[in-house]
């Protein structure tokens, strides 16, 4: 485990952006923050931690609550990694419960008739897309390692909020919205969902759910052992490879056998920081390919969004997305050289790619980096849409949870069974196997995870003291707004509500994107002139984190979406 220096919490809630605001005086007594995407999940992890609740505790009760509020983006139909601090031990640890394949895939399920790779709502809206979830495992090994009240309790505030109802939300009902057409494919989800006449349910509805109640109750019994070999696992095998098209591949035997993986963290220096995420297959590698191959130029000395530090991260980004099509994957199933990526030498080699005055045409190639598997190589790029979850707990002992939870697209695979939402995880994978006769990376394989952008993050100061959680949701996108954000607070010095709130720009091997309608969009010229083919596109982040300010705690949300801060 890495180990790093014990510190003492104190916390403060900003207010920026319209986040809730409230603040405890330095060195009051035992305070605590939860920041979520919901103010009602944060609300729910907070009194968990008053009634005496760890951090895990109160992640278990965001992430229940989460489940109903922002159905959309995550649940215990899906997965997540977390990134964890132990106080009391003075070490990070991380948890791996990504989505499995079914033992049954292969290569090829993602592929047409005619050897095509298919449309990408044809292969998530079908139970074929579904892969072993993962989040109840991983909540299940979280608590036995920090939990401190009963595992039952954890789940009420969920079970409350099933049965007596919640409104839905303006973010919750734009998707509904949006999603109207792949949301009337599954019985189930279409009454859930949408109104009688079949029209999407507006903001402000009141809706219940008494069957994700009853599904609680039973997680609560069991220690969640249903979920994995009691009447739950029966019903999501009836579910996906029932009557619903494209069925699905998971047995009894793939859910009974799923486990949840211990990642050792990785670190790598940052100007006078270390900045701590997770191993393939999280995107924590990638952040940290871009801030190092940054660190070798003087983007610290630029001003903020000037033409000439955007052209330097959207180049560095480039590098690492190339890298990470090429080698990066499930390291239990697929030789990984995340080592060799994180070589100084190697990096240093890569850095001199960047050209300060002209973009790199694309698609750049990937690199060479030593530990290389010669077999692995191949680029294959996944579509990893954008709807999941990030939160960050500090509990009233100084333990940090910063984790990102998702079910891939919005609504995942649509299948909605016992009140909860199937991911369609199995589409992160990429849908061609091989590329010019070499095998790709993250190509579908049984029992496999598939690559993911969730990039969890935790950052030490040069004393080895935890100084920001924080992560997003955003799909493919993550790796940049995570990334973006630690230049702003790193390098320009920004507060992390800031640096949050800034423009995004990625560049993922290929187009350089711009966030629309935001005073990026003023750089385009400037950047075409350079080489780039610029797109101004939503961006819509979900950036949740914590900061360490002058002993205070800061929570800041992404102004993008609905998140709050809570605490004592």
């Amino acid at each position: 485990m890495a180990r790093i220096a014990a510190f003492l919490i104190v916390a403060l809630l900003l207010g920026p952006g319209g986040v809730r605001a409230g603040e405890v005086p330095p060195g009051a007594s035992k305070p605590f923050i939860v920041v979520a995407a919901s103010p009602v999940a944060a609300k729910a992890g907070a009194a968990i931690i008053r009634d005496g609740g760890s951090a895990i505790d109160a992640a278990v009760a965001v992430q229940m609550v989460l489940n109903l509020v922002e159905p959309q983006s995550s649940g215990i139909g899906g997965g997540a990694f977390l990134l964890g601090y132990d106080r009391a031990a003075s070490e990070l640890y991380g948890l791996d419960g990504r989505e499995a394949a079914p033992a049954a895939v292969r290569p090829e399920m993602f592929l047409s008739a005619s050897g095509q790779p298919l449309a990408f709502y044809d292969a998530a809206v079908v139970g074929r897309s579904v892969g072993v979830p993962g989040a109840v495992r991983l909540w299940q090994a979280a608590h036995r390692k920090g939990g401190k009240l009963p595992w039952a309790k954890l789940f009420q505030p969920a079970i409350e909020l099933a049965e007596q109802g919640f409104e839905i939300s303006p973010r919750l009902a734009q998707q509904i919205a949006l999603d109207r057409e792949h949301l009337l494919r599954d019985p189930t989800t279409k009454a859930y969902f949408l109104n009688p006449d079949g029209s999407p349910r507006a903001a402000g509805t009141k809706l219940k759910n008494p069957a994700f109640a009853e599904t609680l109750r039973k997680l609560a019994a069991s220690n969640g052992d249903d979920f994995y070999t009691g009447t739950i696992a029966k019903d999501i095998v009836a579910k996906v490879v029932g009557p619903v098209a494209n069925p699905g591949l998971i047995t009894e035997a793939d859910l009974k056998s799923y486990s949840v993986l211990a990642r050792e963290p990785v670190c790598a220096p940052y100007r006078t920081t270390l900045v701590c995420g997770l191993p393939p297959p999280s995107g924590g590698a990638s952040v940290s390919e871009i801030l190092s191959l940054l660190s070798h130029f003087d983007i610290e000395h630029i001003r903020p969004l000037a033409l000439d530090a955007v052209h330097l991260f959207l180049e560095a980004a480039k590098l690492a997305y190339a890298d990470r099509d090429a080698y990066l994957a499930d390291p239990e199933v697929t030789s990984v050289p995340a080592a060799g990526l994180a070589d100084p030498l190697y990096v240093l080699v890569r850095a001199q790619l960047i050209d300060r005055d002209r973009a790199a045409p694309v698609p750049v190639r990937a690199g060479n980096p030593p530990w290389r598997d010669a077999q692995n190589g191949a680029p294959g790029a996944a579509p990893e849409r954008p709807s999941t979850s990030h939160f960050v707990v500090v509990d009233k002992a100084g333990n940090i949870v910063s984790v990102t939870a998702s079910i891939e697209d919005a609504f995942g695979s649509r299948l909605m069974v016992d009140g909860f939402l199937l991911n369609n995880e199995l589409t992160d994978f990429s849908f061609v196997p091989t590329v010019g006769g070499r095998q790709v990376a993250n190509r579908v394989e049984p029992g496999k995870r598939p690559r993911s952008a969730m990039s969890p993050t935790i950052v030490l100061d040069d004393t080895n003291t935890p100084i920001m959680a924080l992560g997003s949701a955003g799909g493919a996108w993550i790796i940049g707004y995570v990334a973006e954000t630690l230049v702003g607070v790193i390098d320009w010095g920004l507060d992390l509500q800031t640096a949050i709130n800034l423009p995004h720009m990625n560049n993922r091997n290929g187009v350089t994107e711009l966030e629309e309608g935001s005073a990026l969009a003023l750089l385009k010229p400037g950047l075409v002139a350079r080489g780039h083919e610029v797109a101004l596109v939503p961006m819509v982040s979900g950036l949740i984190g914590v900061q360490l300010v002058e002993g205070r705690l800061v929570g800041a949300v992404d102004p993008r979406r609905e998140g709050a801060a809570v605490n004592d």
